[in-house]
């Protein structure tokens, strides 16, 4: 963008109290670290089913339900929005952004292709002690789902895939998929709250099986028809109609 003149590059009404904001919190890492603190807690909410589609939330009742001034939730709902994960409505509320067939489709061939070669590339690295925390994290999924909680089976889903992709030493297509799963965990909440997770099969009991053999087909088979189960799911329910 071309600008001309100091008077352009710099408006006090506008950037001064962006840039005094910017400057406090450089000066102040405690200011950092409770825009972090937000961030992560809005992440999580958004990755366990906290943030509903179709339901707008204010950035004040934000604030209030984290207990923290209106700032560090406008940097945190700033970073997730340039992630896909929130969209900002008119009215200074937020929300998920719809579901729609192109964006449905491209989750689905990023997830499909992202995935299993992240477990790919983590199979040499699952050790001894990660397979016993793996096995651990399905154990706890088995019994959220006995039980019908929905948010700890939706938590102990996440841990379970991304404790294994983070061995994968590959932080690039970890970031991307990390933002894939921003934009569609609040569809599967929806999809889980209305029929439960009772009918859902374990999945992961095939790719526990392949990591134990070391077999990497195997296991990158069974990642593609774990997301496939889920993600039929959303294509039957957000996109009906």
């Amino acid at each position: 963008m071309k600008m001309s003149g100091v008077a352009s590059r710099y408006n006090p009404d506008v950037h001064g109290p962006k840039l005094k904001e910017r400057l406090m919190r450089d000066a102040d890492p405690a200011a950092v670290s409770a825009h972090e603190r937000v961030y992560q807690s809005l992440r999580q909410r958004i990755l366990t089913g906290g943030f509903l589609p179709g339901k707008a939330v204010t950035l004040r009742g934000i604030a209030t339900q984290l207990g923290v001034s209106p700032m560090p939730v406008r940097e945190a709902v700033r970073r997730l929005i340039a992630e896909r994960a929130l969209e900002l409505q008119d009215n200074r509320r937020v929300s998920v952004p719809a579901m729609t067939g192109p964006k449905f489709e491209q989750i689905l061939f990023a997830r499909r292709t992202l995935e299993p070669e992240l477990a790919i590339r983590a199979l040499p690295h699952i050790d001894a002690a990660a397979l016993a925390r793996i096995e651990a994290l399905d154990d706890g999924i088995d019994r959220a789902m006995a039980s019908g909680d929905i948010e700890g089976y939706m938590r102990g889903n996440h841990d379970f895939h991304f404790t294994i992709y983070r061995l994968a030493d590959a932080d690039m297509l970890l970031g991307l998929t990390e933002s894939v799963w921003l934009q569609f965990a609040p569809f599967m909440r929806l999809v889980y709250g209305r029929y439960g997770t009772s009918k859902l099969i374990d999945q992961h009991m095939l790719a526990l099986e392949a990591i134990r053999k070391g077999d990497a087909v195997s296991l990158a088979k069974a990642i593609r028809e774990d997301i496939m189960q889920g993600m039929r799911f959303i294509g039957e329910d957000a996109l009906k109609g």
